[in-house]
């Protein structure tokens, strides 16, 4: 069974970890990309819908992880698939949750489920996938009860420990800031020649000068960015220094944070693979791949700030950047993985302003 805090419940069939468990539930649009999603540490916290109706039809394969593991609380699928057939399929979907302790869910109506959440907002939610289910109406008050899981500062739950080097030998350096990075972004700032310094999210301005970085890159992360104070004072100081920004998801609402700006929580946020994304000043509308429930108020961006993408279905933020200096950021995800690599290109201009 399914529980949300608005008193419906949804029965199906468990899958994956035979668990209990509570969290933010959240819906995600995308046709393809499943472990890519389920390994995303910006999904920390949440228990991810699928609206696509088939999902684990090719099965799992580490290449495509975005972290070491999966990072969602529970899944939530229409139908999962449990004879995968691809020739880099190394497990199922369900065995791969199972050895995880991730519980699924399967059987329900995605669909009816994402629009109530598209209508009421994204809400908590707990997810029995025991042999021995409690009935629907215990899992509803427990639900009312569970602790809105964006008050924690979840970003420091999933950043590196300790300081990780990517590509040692390159010549020049960038430092990424870990928020909950996303593999890819490490592998894009590597591809592009850099030596790649991941360090945590708490890790202060000094020593991540000590590293003489070419530029600073914001990783993507889970939850409020207002939660993360240490980070945003970091960036406030880096922003002095004159060091080169970028941030991406997450570290576009740092930086605006860090400028002095506002973010504020979207009733069911972005979290797709399809997001129309203009670029002001031109008509120029891009395809892009998202996944957040915050966004920066760019009313309450300072005067040397201007907004650098909109989003074209709702008209919020999707990228900020200084009038002047070398600062910039993008809401969604330049790296893709999954979804389209149409905007690859930022992320590479940024590389090459570093000289």
């Amino acid at each position: 069974m399914l529980a949300l805090a608005d008193g419906s419940v949804w029965e199906g069939v468990g899958f994956g970890a035979p668990a209990r468990i509570g969290g933010e539930v959240v819906f995600n649009t995308g046709m393809t990309g499943y472990p890519e999603s389920i390994t995303d540490p910006s999904y920390h916290g949440q228990i991810l819908c699928q609206t696509y109706p088939l999902i684990g039809n090719y099965g799992i394969d580490p290449e495509s992880f975005e972290s070491d593991r999966p990072r969602i609380a529970g899944y939530i699928v229409s139908e999962f698939c449990e004879t995968p057939s691809h020739i880099r399929s190394r497990k199922t979907l369900a065995a791969w949750l199972r050895e995880n302790g991730v519980p699924g869910i399967a059987g329900i109506d995605t669909r009816a489920l994402t629009r109530r959440l598209r209508a009421r907002g994204v809400m908590p939610g707990l997810l029995d996938a025991t042999e021995d289910p409690i009935d629907g109406q215990t899992l509803v008050r427990r639900a009312r009860r569970l602790p809105d899981p964006n008050a924690r500062d979840l970003s420091s739950e999933v950043s590196t420990p300790e300081i990780r080097i990517t590509n040692p030998g390159a010549r020049r350096a960038v430092v990424l800031i870990d928020c909950g990075t996303k593999m890819n972004i490490v592998r894009c700032l590597a591809g592009g020649g850099f030596a790649v310094v991941r360090v945590p999210v708490a890790t202060d301005f000094s020593r991540i000068l000590d590293f003489s970085p070419r530029g600073i890159v914001i990783s993507n992360g889970p939850g409020d960015p207002m939660t993360a104070a240490p980070v945003i004072r970091t960036v406030k100081r880096l922003m002095g220094a004159g060091l080169p920004i970028f941030g991406v998801c997450f570290g576009n609402q740092i930086l605006a944070l860090a400028a002095g700006a506002s973010t504020f929580k979207l009733k069911f946020g972005h979290r797709s693979q399809n997001q129309p994304c203009l670029e002001e000043g031109t008509r120029r509308c891009h395809i892009t791949s998202q996944n957040h429930g915050y966004a920066v108020d760019t009313r309450t961006l300072p005067r040397s700030w201007r907004p650098w993408f909109t989003n074209a279905n709702d008209g919020t933020n999707e990228g900020i950047r200084h009038i002047r200096k070398p600062f910039s950021s993008v809401q969604f995800h330049p790296e893709a993985c999954p979804g389209p690599t149409d905007t690859g290109h930022l992320l590479t201009e940024f590389l090459e302003s570093l000289g």
